[in-house]
């Protein structure tokens, strides 16, 4: 069921160096940053940036004190770019209106939120969204090893498959001047590409490297970047629903991470205890209010397994945080390939049904 009843899909990642990517690795740290200082702190920092000019702005309620400007040039200069960056930053504290609900423990946002698991792959996502993430993060491990010395920070990769099976594996990379296209197709089908994949897919499926030709603007020079911007990479590909907003930036009293972070470790928790080969799990909140107005969940036969949630889990925004431990600083590391499938996110655990 869901993305299965049709075996024909595409699904991309981006590196670290993306526009988009730096946008959310910027807002993520300024979060982490408060969250160290003060654990209860209030975030929600958008970053914008591109052509020489970054503005960061949002709202933060803290009693903590952080740099976010002398941050947002110390994660630019570590994902490595050298470019100078003219910052400005307009930050407020969060609405009274809006805190006046949140501070009794009820939800930040309304919206919905979904959780996915799949026993496809051991990190339990469709195995398109694994090769993808896994095919960008090779990108910047062999630029910052200096394993191939050409590679710049930016670049996107993309996998297609055709009824269940890979057919198309596409990597654009950023490249300095002097490196031909034939070399580029050589180094990335050779050290990227192929070492992730199988001896049938190395002899069958059709391989893309820098289809353009040249791709050597890059990040901000290239493109403007903005957080938020690349939900379904920081998901599920686009082969399962996205509902609320994005993720990176926001602290967890923001339900449209912290549900969705949430739906995530029900709908693993459910197919590791054999409720399900896939399934989908799916939340709705009104802003001020803890109780969620709805939460389903349905395994790939339709089986209905709301009640076996309810039953073991609490979706109220309070206790979501206190059983993912979201007061902790660990936003980070979210912050490029994926938001799932990592082994030491708390929402990445299982926990035992009853």
């Amino acid at each position: 069921m869901f993305y299965k009843h049709n075996n024909n899909y595409t699904v991309e990642s981006v590196t670290n160096g993306h526009p988009d990517k730096v946008c959310d690795q910027i807002s993520d740290a300024i979060l982490d940053a408060y969250l160290k200082v003060d654990p209860k702190s209030r975030v929600a920092v958008e970053s914008f940036g591109g052509h020489g000019k970054l503005v960061i702005g949002g709202e933060i309620t803290s009693t903590g004190k952080v740099d976010y400007v002398k941050i947002a040039r110390k994660i630019y200069k570590e994902i490595g770019y050298t470019d100078k960056l003219e910052i400005s930053a307009h930050i407020v504290t969060q609405s009274p209106d809006i805190a006046m609900g949140v501070d009794t423990g009820g939800a930040g946002d309304q919206g919905i939120m979904y959780g996915f698991a799949t026993d496809e792959t051991p990190e339990y996502l469709p195995k398109g969204v694994v090769l993808a993430h896994k095919l960008a993060k090779r990108l910047e491990e062999f630029r910052k090893n200096k394993k191939i010395k050409w590679l710049r920070p930016d670049g996107k990769t993309q996998a297609t498959y055709t009824n269940g099976k890979l057919n198309t594996v596409l990597v654009s990379t950023q490249h300095s001047k002097e490196v031909t296209l034939e070399e580029i197709k050589k180094v990335i089908t050779e050290k990227i590409i192929n070492p992730l994949l199988t001896k049938e897919e190395k002899d069958t499926i059709k391989i893309l490297v820098n289809p353009t030709g040249k791709f050597i603007q890059g990040g901000f020079e290239a493109d403007t970047g903005l957080t938020g911007r690349k939900i379904m990479v920081d998901t599920y590909g686009g082969l399962i629903p996205h509902g609320g907003g994005c993720f990176s930036g926001k602290d967890a009293t923001k339900v449209d991470r912290s549900g969705a972070y949430m739906a995530r470790y029900v709908a693993k928790s459910l197919v590791a205890n054999g409720y399900g080969k896939e399934v989908l799990v799916s939340v709705a909140y009104a802003i001020g209010m803890a109780e969620p107005l709805m939460i389903e969940a349905i395994n790939e036969k339709g089986e209905n397994l709301a009640e076996i949630v309810k039953k073991n889990f609490d979706f109220r925004p309070l206790s979501i945080i206190k059983e993912l431990k979201l007061r902790n600083p660990i936003f980070s590391q979210t912050s490029t390939y994926g938001h799932f499938g990592k082994k030491n996110l708390p929402w990445e655990k299982i926990k035992k049904i009853k």
